[in-house]
């Protein structure tokens, strides 16, 4: 991974701590994704150590945009098969963020429109400010959503509010604000506030322990596709597995303790 931070063309790329940030960087296109950036994106990805990356937070490069959507012009010669393995590259990087076993975060200012707007959706937590705003217009394009959008908006924010977003297309965007009070994202905040609030739910991340959130996530994440007893069942085992290892006593022997825990990467 330190090797391949140089070689980005679309991305820079930070590791420290734990946390790893992408900035995607196509200022004078809004972010928008072509092939490069979702190539670059899903070796990011791939590439992080599990055992030593907490997070993965994804950015855009100007306060305009997080992604503006999918890169218009480079899709403008694609026959429907290569229409169909754009469609599958874009989902193989948004299922990446959803299944890896670190925290993936987006950070939203500006246009999360289209494609941008799966890519955060894809992400584990969505902090947004409140200059964001989030659709999907692929329809005005006489397209539809091809990243996951009819798939993952009806989920986040059920039926209705999802026909609304992909139906009207441009005539219809979420505010910050608003896809807050939808439940579209985990927190919305003042746009200089940001980075703050970012920061908080880093150290929050940091402070718990490693094993644990995996745990947590890939439960949850799981939910979606499970009956509830099944879920149950994953989760008194995962709950007991808990017990099998180290981070479980160190917990609990800090609480006891009153002391703040010393977890093992």
């Amino acid at each position: 991974m330190t090797d391949a931070q140089t070689s980005y063309q679309t991305l820079i790329v930070t590791e420290a701590d734990g946390i790893c940030r992408v900035l995607i960087n196509r200022p004078a296109q809004l972010n928008a994704l072509n092939p490069q950036v979702l190539s670059e994106l899903a070796d990011v990805v791939m590439s992080l150590d599990p055992l030593e990356t907490r997070a993965l937070v994804i950015e855009g490069s100007k306060p305009k945009a997080f992604v503006a959507g999918a890169d218009i012009a480079s899709m403008q010669a694609l026959t429907a098969s290569e229409a169909r393995d754009f469609a599958r590259h874009g989902q193989m990087v948004t299922k990446a963020l959803e299944t890896s076993p670190f925290i993936t975060i987006a950070k939203v200012q500006g246009f999360a429109l289209g494609g941008g707007c799966e890519l955060a959706m894809a992400c584990d937590l969505i902090i947004a400010g409140e200059s964001a705003r989030f659709g999907q217009p692929e329809v005005n394009l006489g397209l539809t959503a091809a990243f996951g959008g009819t798939q993952r908006l009806v989920r986040r924010v059920g039926l209705p509010v999802a026909l609304d977003l992909l139906l009207c297309g441009k005539a219809r965007t979420l505010s910050g604000q608003e896809a807050w009070q939808l439940g579209l994202v985990s927190r919305v905040v003042a746009d200089d506030k940001l980075e703050e609030e970012v920061q908080k739910v880093l150290r929050g991340l940091l402070s718990a322990g490693p094993s644990a959130v995996a745990e947590t996530k890939r439960l949850t994440r799981d939910a979606y596709n499970m009956t509830l007893d099944a879920g149950l069942s994953a989760e008194a085992h995962a709950f007991a597995a808990c017990f099998a290892g180290d981070e479980a006593q160190e917990g609990i022997s800090a609480f006891l303790e009153k002391r703040s825990p010393a977890f093992s990467q």
